[in-house]
């Protein structure tokens, strides 16, 4: 055992790694972590090295079938509670029970809940299936991530999780989560460098054509702005601030526009947004420079004045702030993908 108690890896061992594969996700949700794991053990084989993965899919469910997102239906051989032969590394892969009949997964959770650093070395989840260790107690107490458009529901669902949306995986002591779906990618590969170094996890990553480590933050992919109905009072101002966002938009001129007085206007924007109007505004702005970055040309001088954002150096420190990222980053990493790869002919 390590100093904190966890089991310590014998890299001459062979690991038993299970994925449990909940119903209604994506594919790539349990499939991606599998093929990490599947040609890790084919690089160590190759090396002649007589450690390795076997690894297994498992249901959660006794009748051992999972229903994917895309209604393909897999018949596992495996259900998790029956698998007797000791476990290194388990994976829970999707669903955050949304669709679902929690009771449907009891017994899971149930079983879920009896394991602890002694019995498995290693827990983890991806996308949703974070939920599943939350609803089992695991992540009590721990950091954890998950999909960026989950958290606020894991946040208030189990608040006494410290959840981390930016991160593509996090680890407190022998729990591991991962975000949205490709993430579960990156997890899979921190942990084969974790068991056999950064060697074979880079052979792995070239082998699938994935960064080991990759760059960027959770919160690149999600919508800063707050969900808000059409005919809220950000709903009404839409096109008003769509053709204005060039000027200062103050709060006594957003007032104005609605013929309300700057107090109550204040008041009701962040009683119906959840954040209060400059804040609203900044967030717009970055949002609307994101779509020029994506689908244009246009120099960067030129989107920060069109979406008042100031210089070039005023809108680099608030894209940072926001997105962790810089607006020429930005661009290179979400630009229009065909035009990326030197594709022409758009219509």
């Amino acid at each position: 055992m390590n100093n904190d108690g966890c089991l310590l890896a014998d890299n001459r061992q062979r690991k038993q790694v299970v994925i449990v594969a909940m119903s209604a996700n994506m594919l790539v949700n349990f499939a991606g972590p599998a093929d990490v794991f599947t040609n890790a053990d084919k690089c160590l084989s190759l090396s002649g090295s007589k450690a390795g993965y076997d690894v297994l899919i498992a249901s959660p469910t006794v009748n051992k079938k999972v229903v994917s997102s895309i209604g393909i239906e897999i018949v596992c051989k495996y259900c998790a509670m029956e698998i007797t032969s000791p476990i290194d590394t388990l994976i829970v892969a999707g669903n955050d029970f949304q669709g679902l009949t929690k009771s449907e997964y009891d017994d899971f959770c149930d079983w879920l809940s009896t394991i602890n650093k002694d019995n498995i070395r290693r827990i983890g989840s991806v996308c949703g299936g974070a939920f599943a260790l939350a609803e089992a107690g695991l992540l009590n107490g721990k950091k954890a991530t998950t999909h960026w458009q989950m958290s606020e529901r894991l946040k208030k669902e189990y608040p006494l999780i410290d959840v981390n949306t930016n991160a593509f995986h996090t680890v407190d002591g022998n729990i591991y989560t991962s975000g949205g779906v490709s993430s579960g990618i990156d997890l899979a590969l921190a942990l084969v460098e974790e068991d056999h170094g950064k060697d074979i996890a880079i052979q792995v990553a070239r082998k699938i054509v994935f960064y080991l480590s990759r760059p960027g933050f959770q919160v690149q992919f999600g919508n800063l702005l707050p969900v808000y109905e059409r005919s809220n009072i950000a709903g009404k101002l839409h096109g008003w601030f769509s053709e204005n966002l060039h000027e200062s938009l103050d709060v006594a001129s957003m007032a104005g526009h609605l013929n309300m007085s700057p107090r109550n206007f204040t008041r009701v924007f962040h009683k119906q947004t959840g954040v209060p109007p400059a804040k609203f505004i900044e967030k717009l702005r970055v949002e609307t420079a994101r779509k020029y970055l994506e689908d244009t040309d246009m120099p960067l001088e030129s989107i920060a004045e069109k979406c008042g954002l100031g210089g070039l150096v005023s809108m680099r420190r608030t894209f940072l702030r926001h997105l962790m990222t810089t607006p020429s980053d930005y661009r290179r990493a979400f630009r229009t993908s065909l035009k990326s790869a030197g594709v022409g002919g758009f219509i």
